[in-house]
């Protein structure tokens, strides 16, 4: 901004040039301030000084930076991620110890029961009634493995366990039969024919000790009574219960 006061000095100079040879017995005192002048623009940016040296670091205190806050508060567990791909075979394993050599086998120290008949009469059976089988199969065995008898067709449990039954009937024309636990009926099979048939039927039982199995014909058979057929009843332990 331009000053507001010229110098004494100044302005005799300009009134000199202006008015010529007249000499001015005036004081500077004399003269009024002129009006300010209109200020200037803005001159443009100075250009980026030079870069100055790197300071020095801050007075940090040791033990606070160093120092290890309590731990927070256990968040809640995240849901399960996706299941990953299955892993490489790992290497075999050692092989195990031998194990302890097992007892000689000797099959009159197990636990067996079975039999195997077959049904050798003329007569037909009577109906609701447990049908008689007379023969045995395997009849040549030793004394030890033979088999259990039948009273009059009716197998009795003396060893409590699973059981398998299975019989085969010749009839001709129709054939129904009941396989009976004590007074019940486990199941009835029935089959029929325009001409003669074989049917056969099995099933797995648990007996207790003293439990009776039988097969009953119905009045819905044809059972086939010459000698030349075949019926047979079989049973036999899978293994025991007790």
């Amino acid at each position: 901004m331009a000053p507001q006061w010229l110098s004494c000095g100044t302005a005799v100079l300009l009134l000199l040039a202006q008015t010529g040879p007249v000499v001015a017995q005036m004081s500077c005192s004399a003269f009024s301030p002129g009006i300010p002048g209109i200020p200037g623009l803005h001159g443009p940016n100075g250009r980026d000084g030079p870069k100055g040296q790197k300071g020095d670091p801050g007075d940090a205190d040791p033990l606070v930076r160093l120092q290890k806050g309590d731990p927070g508060l256990r968040g809640p567990p995240g849901r399960p991620g996706l299941k990953g791909d299955a892993g490489l075979p790992g290497p075999p394993g050692l092989p195990g110890r031998p194990g302890e050599k097992g007892r000689p086998f000797n099959p009159t120290n197990q636990q067996h029961s079975f039999f195997s008949y077959k049904r050798e009469m003329v007569y037909p059976p009577e109906l609701d009634t447990a049908m008689n089988f007379n023969k045995e199969y395997l009849e040549d065995l030793d004394q030890q493995l033979r088999g259990d008898p039948l009273t009059n067709g009716t197998f009795t449990c003396s060893i409590k366990g699973l059981y398998f039954f299975s019989y085969h009937i010749s009839a001709k024309s129709r054939v129904c039969l009941k396989l009976m636990k004590g007074a019940e009926p486990h199941m009835t099979i029935c089959d029929n024919s325009d001409g003669f048939l074989v049917t056969s039927g099995s099933a797995v039982l648990e007996l207790e000790v003293g439990d009776t199995v039988s097969l009953q014909p119905t009045k819905y058979n044809s059972i086939v009574t010459s000698l030349a057929t075949s019926h047979t009843f079989t049973g036999f332990l899978i293994f025991p219960t007790s």
